[in-house]
């Protein structure tokens, strides 16, 4: 059986990377953020919370970049609420939003309402006008849970949607065979995930992220935001958002150290076009 790399028309050993800029509608900050990374910087692909408060204003905005879906079921922050979009009364907390925490997403949701908010988020994307090239799921609430995950399998083999996982470490520590049971249906993931430290400076970042970079298609993972008030107000985590767009936006420092690495940028479209035409 080939590898994911060599099925996308590179060599066993070549080192292929997303970087993938998720969060665009939770704020009007991390729309700015996310599109101009995708646009300016070294962003390849987006993912689109379509429950967000922002998020028409995102699709507003949309000029054609490969983004996703990110599936959500989740609303963290203590006082910036959001909701689902259809009827799922499982799937609202105390005070009107979505649960906080995964745990309590776990305890409490009906399958079959996460099934059909899921399918209206997908929907609904396609409706403003993106063209959906993946699914991923916020705070990773559909990927651990057998019941949730067959959700998120199911819209990935009926959309024709390539689905982030985590990587085979996690299929360990969790004792469920996710990545397995995607590859029988199959359903096309990055073979790896990387998440950069927000504690190093932005150099240090790169470095980080390329040192860990091995044959494969790897997946990095940003938040981008702009500073400003709003971002200030809402969410606990603003710096580290800021300097997921300082890091994003270093496309020269990144363009140098992929030449010296041998990694080569790619986005969701491909995964999903070999996903389709297998």
């Amino acid at each position: 059986m080939s590898s994911l790399v060599e099925a996308l028309g590179h060599p066993p050993d070549a080192s292929l990377l997303i970087v993938t800029c998720d969060e665009l509608g939770v704020t009007h900050a991390s729309n700015s953020g996310v599109y101009s990374a995708l646009r300016e910087g070294m962003g390849k692909v987006g993912g689109l919370v379509v429950p967000g408060p922002w998020a028409r204003e995102a699709a507003a905005r949309y000029r054609g970049e490969d983004v996703g879906v990110h599936l959500t079921l989740n609303a963290e922050y203590d006082l910036f609420r959001w909701g689902p979009i259809t009827h799922c009364p499982s799937l609202l907390d105390g005070d009107g939003g979505f649960p906080r925490t995964i745990e309590d997403l776990w305890d409490h949701a009906d399958t079959d309402e996460v099934r059909r908010e899921c399918r209206a988020q997908i929907e609904r994307s396609i409706y403003w006008g993106f063209d959906v090239s993946h699914l991923s799921a916020h705070l990773s609430a559909l990927d651990f849970r057998p019941e949730f995950f067959d959700v998120a399998l199911e819209l990935a083999v009926e959309f024709g949607l390539p689905l982030r996982l985590p990587g085979s470490s996690a299929e360990q520590q969790w004792g469920f065979p996710f990545r397995s049971l995607a590859a029988a249906e199959g359903v096309v993931s990055p073979d790896y995930l990387v998440r950069v430290s927000r504690t190093k400076s932005t150099r240090s970042a790169l470095d980080q992220l390329l040192s860990d970079i091995r044959p494969g298609v790897t997946e990095v993972v940003l938040r981008p935001a702009l500073d400003s008030p709003e971002l200030r107000a809402v969410a606990p985590d603003w710096p580290a958002r800021v300097s997921d767009h300082d890091l994003a936006m270093t496309a020269d420092s990144l363009r140098a150290l992929g030449a010296r690495s041998g990694v080569q940028l790619i986005g969701y479209r491909a995964l999903r076009d070999l996903q389709r035409h297998s």
